[in-house]
């Protein structure tokens, strides 16, 4: 799951610039990785790649703005769907 986030976001926001390192906790915003409109861009990945839904008031900093928290939110979001079924 990260990986996949990762290649994402490397391949959308930093047009496939490996040489920018950052770490699964750095926040995206902060080190100037994506901005809100990218973050609109990562949602409809995250919807599509994950088969969740995300709503308006869910596209927080404490839910996407570092890889470890996109993959926490996903996994919460997927354990959700599994106990509504």
């Amino acid at each position: 799951m990260e990986k996949k986030i990762r290649n994402f976001i490397v391949d959308n926001f930093l047009f496939g610039d490996n040489s920018v390192t950052f770490s699964d906790d750095d926040s995206l915003s902060e080190n100037g990785i994506i901005d809100s409109t990218g973050i609109l861009g990562l949602v409809n990945f995250l919807e599509s790649e994950f088969q969740i839904s995300i709503e308006n008031e869910e596209i927080t900093p404490e839910n996407l703005d570092s890889i470890n928290k996109i993959v926490q939110f996903i996994k919460m979001k997927i354990g959700q769907m599994s106990m509504a079924d």
